[in-house]
């Protein structure tokens, strides 16, 4: 005796399907309840094991039905599913509910085989639910909804007296266990594509920022291809930012930048791409992404010219460093172009500065160090000694008494309109030498 009623047709488990979304419920939470109580152990199969062995041949004639109306629920409940003029997406449909049932049957009927290659179909499927771009939450629904129908069904055998009330709880528990590991593995190929996905196209973006600072600069049309397969909008003009990537104390190594931005934090400095940076709200986002951090943002320019915004930001980041430049969170370089332009070689400035400011070498320190100051202030005030006074904070007749010295050391050169320019181009980069080394 097997303790099932002989099926005597298949109209009958037909028929037996008249049990109600309440009644359900009631019996799950009993299969549930029942469930715990059983001591399957922590034996992954040990629900299945539970199971009579013979139910799975008396369950296979209704799974035809059950498959049929788990696909109808699945178009009808859940919208994204709902595609009837799409056969071959029905199809795919169709044959992940075959999947679900046919694995949970053979696992009836033996519970120590090895369902891996059940739980890479799921893989599967999750990797191309990631493909097509949508969210897991569909297809969950899906399962518990298949999963709702399937105890719906084997509830109505038992209340038409086809199966044994006493196989319930068992097969309640399996079906969940089964639910679970489907989901889990879904779960697993959906994360696993997401994160491939997401490498790939970290990789792309990386190359693309790479591109867009090329020297020689890339082609438009090459821009533009892998901007495409990066999912990045080509913007009208850009800005470099370098970053160095010694955060200050309260800051975090690696910011969290908008998606519209190309970052690169594996080299030194690192790297983001502001793109449309006079754009409203960009100012506001590049700062909040960086707060805390030491940056220098180049120029705005061509998509072409990425080479020369890095090139003038990584130049500012370094006098930066140095104390030349101020240490402000974002240095503009466009706010400091006189000073990139004296640094950009030094070693010009230093022949420059032997060659105009050598007279200043016969005085000793540190009268040489005020004579300097008060000829770069004389300079840039336009000769005015009354202005060179107020600027310094002495006595007109102190500027008065040095500029004779000055003139005494230079001579006609104090004079000569190309001299002062140069002097005043060395004697601008000597001072804020001597302020950084101060600092």
């Amino acid at each position: 005796m097997t303790g099932f009623r002989t099926l005597e047709s298949e109209d009958a488990g037909r028929r037996a399907v008249a049990a109600t979304d309440d009644a359900v419920a009631d019996a799950v939470a009993d299969a549930a309840d029942a469930a715990d109580a059983q001591e399957t152990g922590d034996e992954p199969n040990g629900p299945f094991k539970a199971i009579p062995s013979d139910l799975h041949h008396h369950l296979r004639p209704f799974f035809t039905d059950i498959r049929e109306e788990v696909v109808r629920a699945i178009r009808t409940e859940i919208p994204e599913y709902a595609r009837p003029t799409d056969d071959t997406y029905m199809q795919v449909v169709q044959r992940g509910v075959e999947h679900a049932l046919q694995g949970f049957l053979e696992r009836m009927a033996q519970p120590d085989t090895d369902w891996e290659p059940v739980k890479e179909t799921y893989r599967r499927i999750g990797r191309g639910e990631a493909d097509e771009g949508r969210s897991l939450d569909s297809f969950q629904s899906a399962l518990r909804l298949g999963a709702r129908v399937t105890w719906r069904r084997i509830n109505a055998l038992v209340d038409a007296e086809l199966l044994p009330r006493n196989v319930l709880a068992a097969f309640g528990e399996a079906l969940f266990l089964h639910l679970d590991e489907m989901a889990a593995a879904t779960t697993a190929g959906y994360t696993e594509a997401r994160l491939h996905r997401a490498g790939e196209l970290q990789q792309r973006r990386a190359r693309l920022l790479d591109l867009l600072t090329a020297d020689p600069p890339a082609s438009a049309e090459a821009i533009s291809e892998l901007a495409h397969t990066a999912g990045w909008p080509v913007p009208r003009a850009l800005a470099v930012v370098a970053i160095d990537r010694g955060p200050r104390p309260a800051a975090a190594a690696r910011p969290i930048v908008p998606p519209e931005f190309l970052t690169r934090f594996d080299v030194q400095p690192a790297v983001l791409v502001v793109p449309d940076p006079q754009g409203p709200g960009r100012a506001r986002a590049v700062s909040g992404a960086l707060h805390g951090l030491r940056t220098a943002m180049g120029p705005t320019v061509a998509l072409h010219e990425g080479a020369r915004s890095l090139r003038w930001a990584a130049e500012a980041l370094e006098l930066v460093r140095r104390g030349i430049l101020p240490d402000t969170e974002m240095v503009h370089c466009q706010e400091h172009l006189a000073t990139l332009l004296l640094f950009r070689d030094e070693a010009l400035v230093d022949a420059l500065a032997e060659r105009r400011l050598s007279p200043l070498d016969r005085i000793r320190s540190p009268q040489r160090e005020r004579l300097a100051e008060t000829l770069l202030t004389w300079l840039q005030s336009g000769h005015n000694a009354s202005e060179v006074a107020a600027r310094l904070a002495v006595h007109p007749q102190t500027v008065r008494y040095r500029m004779r010295q000055l003139d005494e050391l230079f001579g006609a050169r104090l004079h000569d309109p190309t001299a002062q320019f140069e002097m005043q181009l060395a004697l601008r980069a000597l001072t804020l030498r001597r302020a950084a080394g101060a600092r």
